[in-house]
């Protein structure tokens, strides 16, 4: 371990900053294969980008451990395995399950900042947090893996759910990884996922949120000017609808195409989008029907952006609005949409509908936003000083594809 300080301070709730996340990585708890270590562009905002291992699993399903460690699951489900290092190819519709780089060991206990005593009791060699709550993480899939439709989930040994890394956690950390809709060829060190570190859970409430748009406008209307207090829609969160309106023969959205050759994750606007995408252009009703397990990429019909001082998460589906799903991925770090000035971003949905058709409309509502605070404004912000890929976008397909 680096000559620093074993103490770590957090006073206030939310998600750890870039910052906070480095000092995390120096003290190893962030930690990763003594091969590849952390690098400093795997830092987000808010976030550190996960990296694919040496080896992958084609398992017969996917699971969730429970009261198991995963390697214990790998020894009943796996059906073979393979190296990723040369590069592999990853079939559509089967379940691979694939170590990754980087490993946990949050802090077991923490001196409570408050009251001043010791929650557990940590030995001389490990770090000292000092804080409100112990640490917990959270993962979503990269903007860039959910325009894909690879269908990814961060796993656990002994979890009980996907994604969500419970406090105290010390070990490996896996992926599930299903491509759905194109095969795609990956190699060691991609990067599919991110994790955020949170100190304690804290969502804003709804009655901050109307107070912060007030005066520092979260979202704009598709005239590009800040959505009134009057209709914006909140209810544990802020509410978007889908952007289905256009000029004639304008492309409002995109449907994937069947049977079409794989994807070298490798290879960046390098895809013709004409090759594996169908377009949908705009009809006088604004209305479309959506063809049961197909998968769409559209855009909102609001612009988003993230102040420096939130991050931001797309909030799953609710089933009483429709048997679909509007996302994958959906984290949205401090900055993204930039300045007021700036007016946003549109937000782009993953859609498929499950079972039946399914008519959506223009200005449908079709998801939420649910913003959570930073415990510090992050040192940079999307769009500044990174390769931010999506920063003021409109409808957009992933990187991979010739931008027109």
């Amino acid at each position: 371990m680096p000559d620093i300080s074993k103490e770590v301070h957090l006073r206030t709730k939310g998600v750890l900053p870039v910052q906070k996340l480095k000092i995390l990585r120096d003290l190893e708890i962030l930690d990763a294969h003594p091969d590849y270590p952390i690098q400093d562009n795997q830092f987000q905002p808010n976030s550190l980008d996960l990296r694919l291992g040496e080896k992958a699993y084609r398992v017969r399903c996917s699971f969730l451990p429970e009261n198991e460690t995963v390697e214990q699951k790998l020894e009943k489900l796996e059906q073979y395995s393979f190296s990723l290092t040369d590069g592999a190819v990853l079939e559509e519709n089967c379940v691979y399950i694939i170590p990754l780089l980087e490993k946990l060991n949050l802090p077991k206990s923490h001196y409570s900042i408050q009251q001043g005593y010791q929650n557990g009791k940590a030995h001389d060699d490990e770090v000292q947090l000092h804080s409100l709550e112990n640490l917990s993480a959270k993962a979503n899939p990269k903007s860039s893996t959910g325009r894909l439709d690879v269908f990814t989930r961060v796993i656990t040994d002994y979890s009980h759910r996907f994604e969500e890394i419970a406090p105290g956690y010390q070990g490996n950390l896996y992926l599930e990884v299903v491509p759905k809709s194109f095969s795609i060829k990956v190699r060691t060190g991609q990067r599919l996922n991110q994790l955020r570190i949170r100190h304690g859970f804290e969502v804003v409430p709804d009655q901050d949120l109307l107070r912060i748009h007030a005066t520092d406008p979260l979202l704009f209307d598709e005239k590009i000017k800040p959505v009134s207090m009057e209709q914006i829609k909140v209810n544990k969160g802020l509410f978007m609808s889908v952007q289905l309106k256009g000029e004639y023969g304008e492309v409002i959205g995109y449907k994937a195409k069947k049977h079409v050759n794989y994807i070298d994750m490798e290879n960046i606007n390098h895809y013709s989008v004409d090759e594996f995408w169908e377009p949908i252009y705009a009809s006088k009703d604004s209305k479309f029907i959506l063809e049961p397990e197909a998968f769409y990429i559209f855009a909102s019909k609001e612009r988003i952006r993230v102040p420096a001082q939130l991050a931001c998460e797309m909030m799953a589906y609710d089933t009483g609005s429709g048997e679909l799903r509007t996302h994958y991925a959906g984290f949205f770090d401090s900055g993204f949409g930039g300045s007021v000035n700036d007016k946003g971003a549109r937000a782009v949905l993953e859609v498929r509908s499950h079972d039946v058709p399914f008519m959506i409309e223009d200005g449908q509502t079709l998801f939420s936003m649910q913003f959570e605070p930073n415990t510090e404004i992050p040192e940079f912000i999307y769009g500044t000083d990174i390769d931010s890929n999506y920063q003021g976008q409109g409808l957009k397909l992933g990187k991979h594809f010739k931008q027109v």
